[in-house]
């Protein structure tokens, strides 16, 4: 049977606009590529029972059994796995640091990755997070992701945790938010999140400013925008570092004296943290040797051990006069690492309260 001209035009064209229609769910439906970076941790970790989830193992299970575990991962994205170290995160160190961020922006450069998770222990993810938003040149989702549970124990909230992290990291619309961590279904930011209970789930916290969003039946819901400056436009280069200069933390409490200060200064420090009571405040029998060591050409930060609130310029302190850096929100621990990368960059203290005020 022959077809008039113009019906087998107008059959052209809706097959035209089938074929079309195709393609665009066809790459409409297209997986996302995310690597998973394992560094070890409790989401490795394996425990002598079910119910065993304390006095467990961390770091015990491979990134491949990571990703086996969890065969729903196939389903909403192409996952590759590495092992890039394998240890608990209190041995976290800043040669780990410098080789993980080293690696994360060799990835974030291949047009064939689309984002990133990181396994990681729970007792320094929220350092390691912080440090990654600030070297990270990339817009692509950075996740970091663990467990409060070991792979053993009944409940473990790896696989789901590992689940979310894989979807946010795939997700188009975590793209420029900075490094983020995904646990018990909310979604925190690098600078802003901490760990806030010793055992439970819930853990990962923003007390003061709280989450950006929550992730539900794997979809992210985003709620505000990190405004800090982070990732590409943060003025951080690791690519060439191959170590980061020494920056302690010194913490103060009722009847404290110099000692830790001076040890801290003999031991070769750069930098030092002053996690100081209330609004950062300096006890009488620890000033001098914070002022001795800035002498020394020791850059001093303080900050508070409270946890929340600003630790204000020329408050508790004249800064100007002693020449510190007020550490605005940090915790002691962030703050550590902002200063470290300052000190990469600069000895003037003037600027490095300036990078303390935008990252």
């Amino acid at each position: 049977m022959l077809f008039h001209p113009t019906r087998r035009a107008t059959l052209a064209l809706f097959g035209s606009l089938f074929l079309l229609a195709g393609g665009v769910q066809a790459q409409a439906g297209k997986l996302p590529n995310v690597r998973i970076l394992a560094t070890g941790g409790t989401i490795a970790g394996t425990g002598a029972t079910s119910t065993t989830t304390v006095g467990y193992t961390a770091a015990t299970v491979g990134v491949q059994a990571l990703i086996q575990a969890v065969p729903e991962l196939a389903k909403v994205a192409n996952v590759t796995g590495e092992q890039v170290f394998q240890i608990a995160s209190e041995n976290m160190g800043n040669e780990h640091w410098l080789q993980l961020a080293k690696r994360v922006n060799q990835l974030l450069a291949q047009p064939d990755v689309d984002g990133i998770v990181i396994t990681h222990g729970t007792d320094t993810l929220e350092e390691t997070a912080y440090f990654l938003n600030l070297v990270v040149k990339s817009r692509k989702p950075v996740v970091l992701v663990g467990s409060m549970r070991p792979s053993t124990a009944l409940s473990a909230d790896g696989p789901i945790n590992l689940y979310n992290a894989v979807q946010l990291a795939g997700n188009p619309a975590a793209a420029g938010k900075g490094v983020l961590v995904a646990m018990n279904d909310q979604i925190h930011t690098a600078r802003d999140v901490t760990k806030a209970n010793t055992t439970t789930a819930d853990t990962f916290r923003a007390a003061e400013l709280g989450m950006i969003g929550y992730i539900q039946s794997g979809k992210p819901y985003f709620y505000r925008e990190p405004t800090r400056k982070h990732t590409v436009d943060t003025e951080f280069d690791v690519s060439k570092l191959a170590s980061l200069p020494q920056v302690d933390v010194a913490y103060a409490y009722a009847n404290v004296g110099a000692v830790a200060v001076n040890a801290l200064v003999a031991a070769g420090a750069k930098g030092l943290v002053h996690a100081g009571v209330g609004n950062g405040s300096l006890p009488a029998n620890t000033k001098p040797a914070l002022v001795a060591a800035r002498a020394k050409g020791v850059v001093i930060v303080r900050s508070s051990r409270v946890g929340q609130g600003i630790v204000a310029r020329n408050g508790e302190a004249n800064d100007d006069q002693l020449d510190f850096v007020a550490g605005d929100n940090l915790s002691p621990q962030k703050a550590r690492i902002l200063l470290m990368l300052a000190l990469t960059k600069t000895g003037d203290t003037r600027e490095i309260q300036r990078m303390f005020n935008t990252y």
